[in-house]
């Protein structure tokens, strides 16, 4: 068995955290100043990205991470969600580390999908 790096293991955690419908656990690998750039917008702050995972937290089935990779410095976590209005839901996330806190991210998804099926795609 491998053992994470440093970034890789944070992302996995927090990874993990979210689609495990553990918000108040995500929020707390991240640092104060956290930037995330989203397809639906950039969300700063601790606050901000809890505006960004809440709604869609909430609308979470089932989830899987399918893998995490890094370094450590940066790292990439790929998933599939289920939610109430979409099924097969696909994410990834490049997460940068910085003092044992995520200090950035970039989500990438398709908004299309989860717009035609009725879903809050500002969220």
């Amino acid at each position: 068995m491998r053992t994470p790096n440093a970034a890789q293991k944070i992302a996995e955690d927090y990874v993990h955290a979210w689609t495990g419908r553990d918000v108040e656990k995500a929020l707390s690998l991240l640092a104060d100043n956290v930037v995330c750039e989203a397809p639906n917008g950039t969300f700063e702050g601790i606050e901000g990205i809890r505006g960004f995972l809440e709604p869609f937290v909430s609308t979470i089935i089932s989830a899987t991470v399918i893998e995490v990779l890094g370094n450590d410095s940066h790292a990439a976590a790929v998933y599939v969600t289920d939610t109430r209005f979409l099924k097969d839901f696909r994410g990834m996330d490049y997460i940068t580390v910085e003092d044992g806190k995520i200090t950035h991210m970039v989500s990438h998804f398709d908004l299309l999908p989860m717009a035609t099926a009725g879903g809050n795609a500002q969220h």
